[in-house]
């Protein structure tokens, strides 16, 4: 097992150990002194890994309510936020209970939303079964749902109280999945971490499960960093968004179905970095299309734009986005949106 210690105003750490599903009661009884939990999961990780995770924490003495709902972004959403606030309150979960989150990103962005406002505040706890939740979404506190306006719109940061991630898991996604993953996973060797990068180069999505310990461990600690310095996102955390600005605008075209996170994001690093850092722009075209990810789109920049202008990295009219003028190291630039748009139409 390999641990990862987030200090954070609300400090916890990353377990990351294969096989660690069938631990997990064990994990989270060190965590609580409760043994009532609230269990909560979609429909494709019910099959998969649910009932694994049932019998761990009926072992060593936990009650276990569970909450299932169907898979993909739209279950992100404001009706089912209440379902959950109705079950919570149904199983009478209380401030000294806890909540735990089985899935990939949308349940765990939906489950730590709940868990932070459902009675003020109850602790949670992370068991991302996604490469993408792994090493992205279930690190670093930010919680949300979408709403009509936009993706993630409505949030609070709410730190889990711990964080396990077994590689093993990973072995029942589709290779989509996978690829989904990846988006994230090069982004952070972009950003930070040439030898990362230069690790994921050297592989591609067939023989991903012989880097996937290391890259995940390398990818969280570098999530570990970031997030450490600037916990609520003022400032150096930004840098994390690298390709979301244009990567959020595809998501939101293709109306949140169709196009995962993971292949706007692959694709918006390539499209900016096109742009702004053509002297790094086929080294990643040939990292991504490795890992059966975009490498572009040919949506026109115009209507990708107004899409932009919703994100949540603006500030009045003014936009910042992250570009790599070399791997592994990056800038947060702010400029007009007007700018932003002279800059992406050239």
């Amino acid at each position: 097992m390999k641990k990862i210690s987030i200090k954070t105003s609300h400090p916890y750490e990353v377990l990351i150990e294969r096989g660690g599903l069938a631990k997990s009661g064990e994990y989270i009884a060190k965590v609580t002194n409760s043994r009532k939990a609230a269990v909560i999961t979609d429909d494709i990780v019910e099959k998969l890994h649910l009932q694994t995770v049932l019998d761990s924490m009926k072992a060593v003495g936990f009650e276990c309510s569970v909450f299932v709902f169907p898979n993909g972004e739209p279950s992100k959403s404001l009706a089912n936020l209440g379902n959950i606030y109705d079950f919570l309150c149904e199983s009478n979960i209380t401030r000294s209970d806890i909540i735990v989150a089985l899935g990939g990103g949308v349940v765990g962005d939906i489950t730590g939303f709940a868990a932070a406002s459902y009675l003020r505040g109850v602790e949670f706890v992370q068991i991302p079964t996604t490469l993408l939740s792994q090493v992205d979404s279930s690190v670093g506190g930010k919680t949300a749902i979408d709403i009509l306006g936009g993706k993630n719109l409505v949030g609070a940061f709410k730190q889990p109280a711990l964080v396990i991630c077994d590689s093993d898991a990973l072995k029942t996604l589709p290779q989509e999945i996978l690829s989904e993953g990846m988006g994230e996973c090069i982004k952070y060797g972009m950003i930070r971490d040439e030898k990362l990068f230069e690790l994921m180069e050297s592989h591609d999505i067939e023989n991903i499960d012989d880097i996937m310990d290391e890259m995940v461990y390398k990818c969280i600690d570098i999530k570990r960093a970031v997030v450490e310095n600037d916990e609520f996102d003022r400032g150096e955390r930004m840098i994390l968004n690298f390709g979301h600005t244009l990567g959020h605008a595809l998501e939101g075209w293709h109306n949140y179905t169709g196009f995962s996170h993971g292949e706007g994001v692959a694709a918006g690093m390539c499209m900016i970095t096109d742009r702004l850092a053509p002297q790094l722009s086929e080294r990643l075209k040939k990292c991504c299309a490795a890992y059966k990810l975009p490498t572009g789109s040919d949506i026109p920049m115009s209507e990708l734009l107004p899409f932009c202008s919703k994100d949540k990295k603006n500030e009045k009219k003014d936009i910042n986005y992250i570009i790599c003028r070399e791997v592994g190291k990056c800038e947060i630039v702010k400029v007009p949106f007007t700018e932003f748009c002279r800059l992406m139409e050239g």
